[in-house]
């Protein structure tokens, strides 16, 4: 991953609205991972991450930029609540286990790359294995004439397998027993290899079963089997491990839920200090076991959001706010920012909805005065009862939109406009109301 500062800011731009300093500061710090990989071997172990701190409000951007972000990287991604982690001696997830799910999610990235490298040689062989199955199988010492007409054979039936001409012809099939639906990354190592063995000595006295199947359910079941068999695991693993090491990236959302505030010490769960104590080395950078190994977590980039309504960053401990040198606020969203949210992004919320009714062959058309209404109304609710942001937009569009929605089959063939006055209509009298606002929207 190696896009300028300004690329990666203008791909966010796509789809998020403002927030250019939060932008602006996450495509440095990943612009600084690419640079630091350049360095000279004395100076790329110096180089530390510079983690960030993203305080605001929910709803205003801060779980949307993590979500791109992990559209858009080629890197191992994971976001976390801090808020589902307890401390180490607590019935619940250790916080070393995000760094267990990251390493899972690298081994799948990693896999997946690697099934595309070979994509070409993986097809060839499930198709050899499809139609050696469709083929009578030609008798040992056949003569040369009739290994010929084989081949000729074997070549009609491969065109027919690429033209989809066979989906429908059943074949039966082997394939191994998958034990790695019942892997748990959150469990300890030793728990992890000890439940592997379990499988293993379960499982070794049946590890395939045979299928009769479809031609095209073969297709898949034989290209993941297929893989498996061609895939390099020690090298998809070491790959792995290497890229969490140096590329890895973890989103702590709601981390001002751990945030132990001065003001309410007495009736804070003590435990909110210990899972800020048990995070912090593995922010500071040390070794977190697992089944596949040690992972050094030193370059390791963190991103902590947080909406700090009821605590503020000062509250966290002073060892881990000194590990989020960088901190960015975002704004909060006015009338103007909520009208563009609607309009500007790529799959809009609008454009959603638009889409959602053409599935009913309903063309759905959101007027201008109509849009702003919304927009202004969102706006108002956010400012009288809880700000949660452009959610609220969701809410509002759901209310206006509920009866067409209902009635979309009745329609099918029309063009519907969504109006100004339509807006007001199904809206006024709720957001006068303080308490249906509340409950409503």
């Amino acid at each position: 991953m190696n896009l300028t500062p300004k690329e990666i800011v203008a791909y966010l731009d796509e789809y998020i609205i403002g927030q250019f300093s939060a932008k602006k500061a996450i495509a440095i710090a990943l612009r600084n991972r690419y640079r630091r990989l350049n360095l000279s071997k004395e100076m790329i172990d110096e180089v530390m991450p510079k983690n960030i701190l993203m305080i605001g409000s929910t709803g205003i951007g801060k779980t949307e930029i993590a979500r791109r972000l992990a559209k858009m990287l080629s890197l191992p991604f994971i976001k976390v609540e801090a808020s589902k982690y307890t401390e180490v001696g607590f019935v619940g997830r250790d916080v070393e286990s995000m760094i267990r799910d990251l390493l899972s999610i690298s081994i799948n990235l990693v896999k997946n790359e690697h099934k595309e490298k070979n994509a070409e040689l993986i097809e060839q062989q499930v198709e050899k294995t499809i139609i050696e199955k469709l083929l009578p199988p030609l008798p040992k010492g056949a003569s040369e004439e009739k290994k010929a007409d084989y081949e000729k054979s074997f070549e009609r039936m491969r065109q027919k397998l690429k033209n989809n001409e066979l989906e429908e012809l059943f074949i039966e099939i082997e394939v191994s027993q998958n034990s790695s639906n019942f892997n748990d990354s959150s469990l300890p190592p030793e728990m992890a290899k000890v439940q592997e063995s379990f499988i293993k000595i379960l499982g070794s006295s049946h590890n395939s079963i045979k299928k009769e199947v479809k031609v095209k359910d073969a297709k898949e079941l034989l290209k993941n089997e297929t893989s498996e068999k061609l895939l390099d695991f020690e090298a998809i693993k070491i790959e792995a491990k290497e890229k969490v090491e140096n590329g890895g990236i973890v989103f702590i959302d709601e981390i001002d839920k751990i945030a132990v505030s001065s003001s309410m010490s007495n009736r804070s769960d003590p435990s909110k200090e210990g899972v800020q104590r048990d995070l912090l080395p593995i922010v500071e950078g040390s070794d977190v076991n697992t089944k596949y190994g040690n992972i050094k977590t030193d370059h390791i980039l963190f991103i902590a959001a947080g909406a700090f309504h009821l605590s503020k960053p000062s509250d966290l401990i002073p060892e881990l706010q000194g590990r989020f040198p960088l901190r960015v606020e975002l704004d909060s969203l006015s009338e103007d920012v909520l009208h563009k949210i609607l309009t500007q992004p790529k799959n809009s919320l609008l454009k959603q909805y638009e889409a959602l009714l053409k599935t009913e062959e309903v063309d759905l058309v959101f007027d201008e005065d109509a849009i702003k209404a919304i927009a202004k109304i969102a706006q108002i609710t956010n400012e009288k009862t809880e700000d949660i942001g452009a959610r609220r937009l969701h809410t509002v569009i759901e209310k206006v939109l509920e009866d067409i929605s209902f009635t979309a089959d009745e329609n099918r063939g029309k063009t519907l406009h969504v109006s100004k006055t339509l807006v007001h209509e199904k809206l006024d009298a709720i957001v006068e109301s303080e308490d249906s606002s509340r409950y409503i929207l």
